[in-house]
């Protein structure tokens, strides 16, 4: 299908998307994600055709002096066909022995191709727990950026031989977009089976590709499946949730089909400096954050729920403003100075997340009590925030 054809705003084809796709073209640090359906035959063994020519260009992005980190789907994938399984596993125990053996053949297909090029790989392996940990966290950034420093390409995926469901992040879409945050990266490429998020389902005739998304709302209006390939786990509907993940920190998406990576990472030309209209470009919708922030809202797992009265709701939503002890009305779960925390209304509804700067167990006696009678009763100490609103993420309305 033309990109004539294609869904598009009355801007997309200006000057402003014409710029931002060559920025995505042209980033000095990109991540690319690439999924099983692009790495595999079918019957789950690994395409070394599809491999090598991933592989190719991502060299030749190296090439020009830019950093890759390479998120690969396709651990499980490639060990279906050495352990004579029909289809990708369904019980927890079998994806994770045949992840053990596909990552060994996955990450050996990429070094033996990059090293054709000159070029060495590490391997990184993720779970949730990486990310969700603020010293996991840090530690997986300095590793990434290290890396990078050195000139090694990173291949990044998720942990599966030992991630079990309650650790998982559930798609490696969104560990890509994760990572963009990880390594403040200028651009994240998704790579799929499909060329281009289209208005309806691709198998339906009458439906057309979406070249820009410029709204969350906008993607609304499409009808996004949920399901992936029989060797995946992902599928449009995640590809779309982890562009507005990405986005909404300040760092444009571009989702198009494995076989077209070259179009969306290079200009078509010195010449003209524009990049080819390929695939859908997501908008960034919101600027990009300090790293903790972002960890915070997307990364983190919370450790207890603070609730507040409407006026504290009405103080953080509205006018930005630190939670105060005098504004909380509940406190839940166990947690410590600097743990990650959920922020609630009176009705339940999550507003945001912070840093906590005091332990469970000493909130309830601060609950609703202004900071200068607790100073005057308890000392100097205890005239502070409970969360400093340089600390916090508001998520809800």
């Amino acid at each position: 299908m033309s990109n004539q054809d294609a869904v598009t705003s009355p801007d997309a084809s200006g000057l402003a998307s014409r710029h931002l796709r060559t920025a995505v073209a042209s980033a000095e640090r990109v991540v690319i994600k690439a999924g099983s359906s692009s790495l595999t035959t079918p019957d789950g063994r690994i395409d070394y055709e599809r491999v090598n020519a991933l592989v190719d260009v991502v060299a030749r992005v190296m090439s020009e002096g830019r950093q890759v980190v390479l998120v690969s789907s396709g651990a499980i994938a490639s060990g279906i066909g050495p352990l004579g399984l029909s289809k990708r596993p369904r019980d927890l125990a079998t994806a994770q022995a045949a992840a053990s053996v596909g990552q060994g053949v996955l990450v050996g297909a990429y070094a033996s191709r990059f090293a054709s090029h000159d070029y060495t790989v590490g391997q990184v392996l993720l779970t949730s727990d990486d990310i969700g940990r603020r010293i996991h966290y840090r530690n997986a950034q300095r590793t990434l950026d290290r890396l990078l420093e050195l000139g090694i390409i990173p291949i990044v995926n998720e942990n599966d031989t030992v991630a079990t469901e309650e650790i998982r992040f559930g798609d490696n879409d969104r560990l890509a977009a994760l990572v963009a945050h990880l390594v403040r990266a200028q651009a994240l490429v998704l790579l799929s089976d499909v060329d281009a998020l289209y208005d309806g389902p691709p198998s339906n005739p009458g439906s057309k590709p979406v070249s820009d998304v410029f709204t969350p709302a906008q993607v609304q209006e499409y009808a996004v499946g949920g399901i992936g390939s029989h060797v995946g786990s992902g599928g449009m509907r995640t590809k779309v949730q982890a562009a507005q993940l990405a986005t909404d920190a300040g760092i444009p998406v571009v989702l198009t089909a494995a076989t077209k990576a070259a179009d969306v990472l290079f200009t078509a030309g010195a010449a003209q400096g524009d990049a080819q209209v390929v695939g859908t470009l997501f908008h960034p919708s919101g600027r990009r954050r300090p790293s903790r922030l972002l960890w915070l809202e997307h990364g983190s797992e919370t450790q207890g729920q603070i609730t507040l009265d409407e006026g504290a709701v009405r103080a953080l939503t509205k006018r930005k403003a630190s939670l105060l002890p005098a504004g909380i009305i509940g406190v839940s779960g166990t947690f410590e100075v600097g743990d990650p925390i959920e922020l609630v209304g009176a009705d339940g509804a999550v507003i945001g997340r912070g840093i906590v700067s005091f332990d469970s167990s000493e909130l309830p006696a601060l609950m609703g009590r202004s900071t200068k009678d607790l100073a005057a009763e308890l000392g100097a100490g205890y005239e502070r925030e409970v969360v400093h609103r340089d600390d916090l993420v508001i998520t809800g309305p």
